[in-house]
C-alpha cells in the first residue's frame, strides 16, 4: 500500500513522515525544505493492522489468476502467477508513504507543485494523507478540497492540535470529516499523538477503497460551468485516467498542462472556453478569482460551524515582539551580520577550535603509534609510506576539522530550527532585488553554505525560471562546508590571531562577487523582474533537539563518507604519483622527479601570478576539483607532514599574500564535480560546462588583484 504525504509547506509532513518511517530527513522552520519526493516504509508497531479486507481482496484476486493459469496447463503463466502471488503476501504486511514537496495548490506553478502533482496523478497512490495545519485551516484547506476532487481514497490529518488546544481552541472533528466527507485524524506529529490512530484510518480507508463521499463544494455559476465541462471531457479524462470533475476545474482554471493531457478538439477547446466565458460574465470575475471564490466561500461556512478559534497564541505574540527588532528596517542587517560574527567567533576561535586542536593530537598519536607497529614489523618501506604517508596523513589532515564543521552547523541549525532564517530571506529581499531575485532566492544560497548540491537542487521551490537559472549560477559563489578545511589550515598558518575575522571576510567576499556577478547577469543575460516574493512566517520555536542532532549528524556522515571515499582514494592517487616517476622508479624524498612534479611544474605558470609558484600548490588545486576537502589532504600528502606540522610547512610554500590569494581562490573557482553534475542535471552539460570555465577564470582574475592589494600591506 502506498501512500501520498500531501500539504501545505511547512506544515509538518517531513516530521510525520520521519514518525510513521523512523527515517531521519531534515526537518526545517521554514518553507520549501522538502523539494524531491522521499519514500520510506511504516515502521511503527500500527503498521501490522492492515484490515484482512485488504488481504482476503488481494487473495482472491491472485488464487483466480492462479487457478486459471493451471487451468489452461501453461506452466509459464503458473510459475508468474505464483510469484506474484508470493510477491503479494511478502508486500500485505508493508505500508509505504512518499513525502512530496510542499505545495498550496495542484497548479503547476513551480517545479515542486510539478513533482507533486504528477505524482498523484500518473502513480495512483493507494491512498492520500493530506496533512493540514489546525493552526492556518483556512489556508490549508484550500489544498484540501482539490485533493479530494481526485477521487483517490484519502484521510486528512489535523497537524498541531497541541498547540491549537494550548490556546483555547476547539474543532469538531466529526463535522469537519462529515462536510469533506473524508475521515479526519487529529495528531502532533512533533510530540508523536495521534500517529497510530491515522496509521489505522489511512490503512482502512485504502483498503476499503473508501472514496471522498463528496466532490463538489460549488454553487451557482461556477457549479452550472464545471458541471459542463466535466460531461464535455469525461470521456478524455477517463481516457488518461483522470477523475473527469478534478480535470473540469483545471480546464475552468485554465490549466495548460491539463489542456495537453486530456488532447481536446478544437470544437470542444472552444466549447470550454464559451462556458468559462458565461461564468466570468455571470459573475463580473476571471475564471481563477472565480475557483478561488467558490472555495474560500465553502471553507469559510465550514470553519464558522466546525472551528471555535482561539485567541492569539502565545507563540505569534511572541514572534511579533521579536520581528519588531530582528526584522526592523534599519537594524535587521546588522543585528544578523553580529550574530554571524557571534558564530564565526565560537566556532574558529573558542569551542571549535579546541575540539579541533584536541581531535588533531589524538589522530597524531595514532599515527605515531602505527608508524612505530609498522617500523617495528619490518614492512617494506613503500607500503609503510603508503600507509602513514598517504593515507593516514591525507585523510587524518582532514579528518580533524570534522568538530569545526560540526560545531557551525549546530549554530546554524538553531538559527533555523527557530525560525530566524525564514526572516533573513525577508530581510534580504530588499538587497536580492537590486541584482534582479527575490528573497525566495536566499532560502537555496543559504543551503549553499552547507552544500552546493542541495542548493542547486533547492532552486526547483523558484516559480519563475529566470530566477531559478540565475540562482544556481550565482549559488556556487556561497562558500560551501567542504572549503572549511582548507580556511581554518590557512588561517591556523598564517593568521592565528584572527581566524574568526578572515573567515567573515571570506564568507562576505564569496557573497559580494556573487552580487557582482548578479549585477552584470541581469543586465545581460536575464532581462527582466523577479517574481514579487510572497513566504509565511513561521513562529518562532524552541529548535528540536532531534532535529538539530539529526541535521548534525547527517553534516558529520556526510564528511566521514568523503573523507574516506573520495579524499581517501585521492591520497592515494596522490601518494603514487609523487612516489613514482614515469618509470615507476621510487623518487627520491621531496618528489620533485615523481610524475606529480612534472605535472605540477607544467600547471604552475598559471598561478604564478597569483604569488604561489610551488608545484605542489597547484596540484593541490587540481585534486579539488573531486572534493574541496582533498586540497588539504594533497598538501599534506605532497609535504609529507600531519595535521600538526603542516602549518609551519604550508609557511614553506606560501607567502601571506599569497595565502591570501590561494584563500580567494578556493573561495571562488569551480565547485566540486559532484556540484558540477548537479548543475548539468538542471540547466543541462553546456551551462554546467561554461560555469565551470567562467568560474575559474573569474577566480583566478580576483585573487589576482587580491595578490597585488596583499603585497601592499603584507
Amino acid at each position: 500500500m502506498i501512500f501520498a504525504l500531501a500539504g501545505n509547506q511547512n506544515c509538518g509532513k517531513t516530521t510525520l513522515f520521519n514518525q510513521l518511517t523512523g527515517s531521519n530527513q531534515h526537518v526545517g522552520n521554514f518553507p520549501g525544505v522538502t523539494v524531491e519526493r522521499k519514500e520510506g516504509v511504516v515502521t511503527r508497531a500500527g503498521r501490522g493492522a492492515i484490515p484482512r479486507l485488504w488481504h482476503r481482496m488481494r487473495q482472491k484476486e491472485r488464487h483466480r489468476a492462479f487457478h486459471e493459469a493451471a487451468r489452461d496447463n501453461t506452466l509459464r503463466e503458473t510459475r508468474d502467477a505464483m510469484r506474484e502471488a508470493h510477491e503479494d503476501r511478502r508486500r500485505l504486511g508493508e505500508i509505504r508513504v512518499v513525502d512530496l514537496p510542499g505545495i498550496y495548490s495542484l497548479s503547476p506553478y513551480t517545479n515542486e507543485e510539478i513533482v507533486t502533482r504528477d505524482f498523484l496523478l500518473d502513480s495512483h497512490p493507494d491512498g492520500i494523507i493530506n496533512i493540514v495545519d489546525a493552526t492556518n485551516i483556512e489556508r490549508n484547506l484550500y489544498l484540501t478540497l482539490q485533493l479530494i476532487e481526485l477521487h483517490i481514497p484519502m484521510v486528512v490529518a489535523l497537524n498541531m492540535m497541541d498547540e491549537f488546544r494550548a490556546n483555547g481552541g476547539t474543532i469538531k472533528i466529526k463535522k469537519l470529516s462529515e462536510e469533506l466527507g473524508v475521515p479526519v485524524v487529529p495528531i502532533s506529529a512533533v510530540k508523536n499523538e495521534g500517529i497510530d490512530e491515522l496509521i489505522h484510518a489511512a490503512a482502512a480507508t485504502a483498503a476499503a477503497r473508501q472514496l471522498p463521499a463528496r466532490l463538489d463544494f460549488c454553487s451557482g455559476a461556477v457549479h452550472r460551468c464545471i458541471h459542463a465541462v466535466a460531461h464535455l471531457v469525461e470521456d478524455h479524462a477517463e481516457r488518461i485516467g483522470v477523475p473527469p470533475r478534478f480535470a473540469a476545474t483545471k480546464l475552468v482554471e485554465g490549466d495548460a498542462p491539463m489542456m495537453e493531457r486530456l488532447a481536446l478538439s478544437e470544437n470542444e477547446k472552444d466549447m470550454v472556453e464559451h462556458s468559462v466565458t458565461e461564468m466570468e460574465q455571470e459573475l463580473g470575475t476571471d475564471r481563477e478569482a472565480a475557483l478561488a471564490d467558490m472555495r474560500y466561500c465553502f471553507i469559510d461556512d465550514l470553519v464558522r460551524t466546525a472551528v471555535v478559534k482561539p485567541g492569539e497564541s502565545r507563540e505569534h505574540v511572541r514572534s511579533v515582539r521579536m520581528d519588531a527588532v530582528l526584522t526592523h528596517k534599519y537594524f535587521a542587517i546588522p543585528i544578523f551580520l553580529v550574530i554571524m560574527l557571534l558564530i564565526f567567533w565560537l566556532t574558529f576561535g573558542v569551542i571549535g577550535s579546541f575540539l579541533s586542536d584536541l581531535l588533531s593530537t589524538g589522530i597524531d598519536a595514532v599515527t605515531a603509534s602505527v608508524s612505530s607497529a609498522l617500523g617495528a614489523y619490518g614492512l617494506n618501506p613503500v607500503v609503510h609510506s603508503l600507509v602513514i604517508d598517504g593515507v593516514f596523513a591525507g585523510v587524518g589532515s582532514v579528518l580533524s576539522f570534522l568538530p569545526i564543521i560540526v560545531v557551525l552547523f549546530f549554530f546554524l541549525s538553531m538559527l533555523e530550527d527557530s525560525g530566524y532564517m525564514a526572516r533573513v530571506a525577508f530581510v534580504m529581499d530588499k538587497l536580492l532585488r537590486k541584482i534582479g531575485l527575490s528573497g525566495r532566492s536566499f532560502v537555496p544560497m543559504l543551503i549553499g553554505f552547507g552544500c552546493s548540491v542541495p542548493a542547486i537542487m533547492a532552486t526547483r521551490t523558484l516559480s519563475s525560471e529566470r530566477d531559478r537559472r540565475m540562482t544556481i549560477l550565482l549559488t556556487p559563489f556561497m562558500s560551501c562546508s567542504a572549503k572549511l578545511p582548507i580556511y581554518a589550515m590557512f588561517t591556523m598558518a598564517f593568521f592565528p590571531s584572527h581566524r574568526a575575522l578572515v573567515m567573515i571576510c571570506l564568507y562576505a567576499g564569496g557573497m559580494a562577487v556573487g552580487v557582482l556577478c548578479g549585477l552584470v547577469l541581469k543586465n545581460t543575460a536575464f532581462h527582466g523582474k523577479p517574481v514579487p516574493f510572497v513566504m509565511e512566517l513561521p513562529n518562532y520555536r524552541m529548535p528540536s533537539p532531534k532535529s538539530v542532532f539529526l541535521l548534525l549528524w547527517d553534516k558529520a556522515k556526510d564528511f566521514l563518507t568523503r573523507a574516506f571515499t573520495v579524499i581517501f582514494i585521492a591520497t592515494i592517487v596522490i601518494w603514487f604519483l609523487q612516489t613514482f616517476d614515469s618509470r615507476l622508479n621510487v623518487v627520491a624524498a621531496g618528489g620533485e622527479a615523481s610524475m606529480l612534479a612534472s605535472f605540477g611544474r607544467f600547471l604552475s605558470p598559471i598561478f604564478a601570478p597569483l604569488g604561489f609558484t610551488d608545484w605542489r600548490a597547484s596540484t593541490a588545486l587540481l585534486t579539488g576539483f573531486s572534493a574541496k576537502e582533498a586540497v588539504v589532504s594533497t598538501l599534506a600528502v605532497l609535504t609529507g607532514t600531519n595535521t600538526a606540522t603542516l602549518p609551519a610547512a604550508l609557511a614553506g610554500i606560501f607567502t601571506p599574500a599569497a595565502a591570501v590569494a590561494f584563500l580567494t581562490f578556493t573561495l571562488l573557482y569551480t565547485p566540486c564535480v559532484a556540484a558540477v553534475a548537479a548543475v548539468k542535471r538542471e540547466l543541462g552539460g553546456g551551462h554546467a560546462a561554461a560555469m565551470a570555465v567562467c568560474q575559474s577564470g573569474l577566480a583566478w582574475v580576483v585573487a589576482f588583484f587580491v595578490y597585488r592589494a596583499a603585497l601592499l600591506f603584507v
